[in-house]
């Protein structure tokens, strides 16, 4: 008899990527998703898409206009969850993610079915992403109650599933602290063998040139330029690495849009804004914006990297700063709660105060300049990643724990992605003996928005 799964996330396969191919490997498994337009088949997985009608909120009060969209959004989930079980398909195990108003319809379509969650982050005014950044303005009283109502349908969810997954102990620490014992630490996990280190690899420019692993290219990779992942501080620091390293090739991987945090002026973009406030101090001809690239070509820039920055709010940890770990990058990180969570600087990466353009800049042409000096480190990167978070070996495993049906819903398992890189002696001496959970991990502290 097979267990079946159902995945709902209106972007599938989304974070459920590895796990779910991982599966439809393996006989055993019958396996369906709930997405919305935009989601993409996977072989062996069922899957049923939804169409969001366009709809005018403009009439809801301002502070339900979201809520007013996830409940349209969860009507038309409910319909694909009735299409789903007239064909015979009632799951074991529902994974989801709460952020749009999937998950609402879950338990009263499927009452028998364990659910697990993706906590992914928790909306608040304090510690995290809001506030943090005193060039862009505040929201007031009336924005922080919108931003708490944001957290609406993730807070039913909870209330509602079995587990909740957080990808990292920093994203589960933004969760209610009476929530968080309910939440699991397990990461998606990183293809490390496609993620890997390459002395052959050669990355095109997109002015013909190539570029390789004996070039001095400094790698800045976002899914969209805008301050939240620290764009106009990179930007900032460009003119000065720029004028000490006469050979250095700048690349910038990023669209133009919006995933997260403010908006830009109306008819501009983040880009353009702070590419114009430095364009006159640059050599441009060394600067290199490729937009939004394939895949192979995203690993081919990490792996000609000589220094890859990497600059966060406190926010939720982006895929490719593991990614670029596993390819033996040189990461220069924001010293960030989320970043620090994985480097401990000067053992597998270096940090730098998230608004230091000056520290920044020196610590990148520290890198160019000897780059022997950081050999090391990025074996260090890359075994950190391989260790605690390699999909296969790793991540996929303790999902499957998760899995099991046969444990009690409210059964509690210290599923532990490895101690955090801060919490290192070094990141060059590691144990092979399996790591303990610190008494203080086991529930961390509401300390220092959006989804992924």
């Amino acid at each position: 008899m097979s267990m079946k799964i159902l995945f709902v996330h209106n972007n599938f396969p989304a974070q459920y990527r590895n796990l779910a191919a991982a599966l439809a490997a393996q006989p055993g498994f019958e396996l369906a998703a709930v997405g919305a337009s935009n989601a993409q088949p996977m072989s062996s997985v069922k899957l049923i898409k939804y169409a969001l009608p366009d709809a005018d909120v403009s009439t809801t009060h301002p502070f339900a206009r979201r809520f007013d969209l996830e409940c349209r959004r969860a009507e038309q989930v409910l319909y694909s969850l009735s299409t789903l079980a007239t064909s015979g398909f009632s799951p074991d195990v529902i994974l989801a993610h709460p952020g749009w108003g999937e998950t609402l319809p879950l338990r009263t379509m499927f009452p028998k079915a364990r659910q697990l969650v993706y906590c992914e982050f928790y909306y608040g005014a304090e510690g995290r992403d809001i506030g943090f950044d005193p060039e862009f303005p505040m929201s007031g009283r009336d924005g922080h109650i919108g931003l708490q109502l944001k957290n609406a349908t993730t807070l039913l969810a909870l209330a509602d599933c079995d587990v909740g997954i957080s990808p990292t102990y920093w994203q589960q620490s933004t969760f209610p602290r009476h929530y968080q014992s309910k939440i699991e630490v397990i990461h998606e996990g990183i293809d490390t063998s496609r993620a890997r280190p390459d002395a052959q690899a050669r990355l095109m420019l997109p002015n013909g040139r190539q570029v390789g692993r004996s070039d001095e290219v400094v790698t800045f990779v976002v899914r969209n330029l805008e301050p939240l992942r620290g764009y106009h501080i990179f930007m900032r620091a460009l003119p000065e690495i720029l004028r000490r390293r006469p050979n250095a090739q700048v690349v910038i991987i990023g669209r133009d849009g919006l995933s997260y945090g403010l908006p830009p002026p109306a008819g501009r973009n983040w880009k353009s804004i702070f590419l114009e406030e430095v364009s006159d101090r640059l050599d441009m001809s060394r600067v290199h914006f490729m937009g939004g690239v394939p895949y192979d070509t995203f690993i081919a820039a990490l792996q000609v990297s000589s220094a890859h920055v990497y600059l966060t709010y406190p926010f939720v940890l982006s895929w490719s700063a593991l990614e670029a770990m596993s390819a033996g990058c040189l990461v220069i990180g924001s010293d960030t709660a989320p970043v620090r969570e994985v480097i401990s600087s000067g053992d597998n990466g270096l940090l730098v105060p998230f608004f230091a353009v000056d520290e920044l800049a020196e610590k990148v042409v520290e890198a160019l300049q000897y780059p022997e000096r950081f050999c090391a480190i990025r074996k260090a990167a890359r075994d950190f990643v391989i260790e605690h978070y390699d999909a296969a070996r790793v991540c996929i495993p303790r999902m499957r724990e998760l899995l099991d049906l046969k444990a009690p819903a409210s059964a509690r398992r210290n599923v532990w992605t490895g101690r955090p890189a801060s919490q290192w002696p070094t990141a060059v001496k590691r144990s092979s003996r399996k790591p303990s959970v610190p008494a203080e991990m086991e529930m961390s502290d509401e300390e220092d928005h959006g989804l992924s």
